[in-house]
């Protein structure tokens, strides 16, 4: 809950909607290649093949870096509310 008004917010960074998009990004390309291994598994191929392993490995990192860009989103959010709310005269 922010007390300030709508006016003061602080606008959002071009950086900031960039790994949020990325981060998007990795969960949906995650989720196509989890469905792709499945169609690949009914439609017998092979999964020893270079292209298979490289789909596979997608599942597994993607959603990592994902949380990570994410994670990075926030951090940098919030030291930026941080320094914006401090008051340039007043100490603890």
């Amino acid at each position: 809950m922010s007390t300030s008004p709508a006016g003061n917010d602080i606008p959002v960074r071009r950086i900031d909607r960039i790994l949020a998009f990325m981060s998007l990004g990795m969960v949906v390309l995650s989720i196509v290649c989890f469905v792709a291994i499945i169609i690949g598994t009914q439609a017998g191929a092979d999964f020893s093949q270079r292209f298979w392993v490289t789909v596979g490995t997608i599942v597994y990192v993607a959603p990592i870096l994902a949380f990570l860009l994410l994670m990075a989103v926030l951090i940098m959010t919030f030291v930026r509310k941080s320094r914006a709310n401090k008051k340039p005269g007043k100490r603890r």
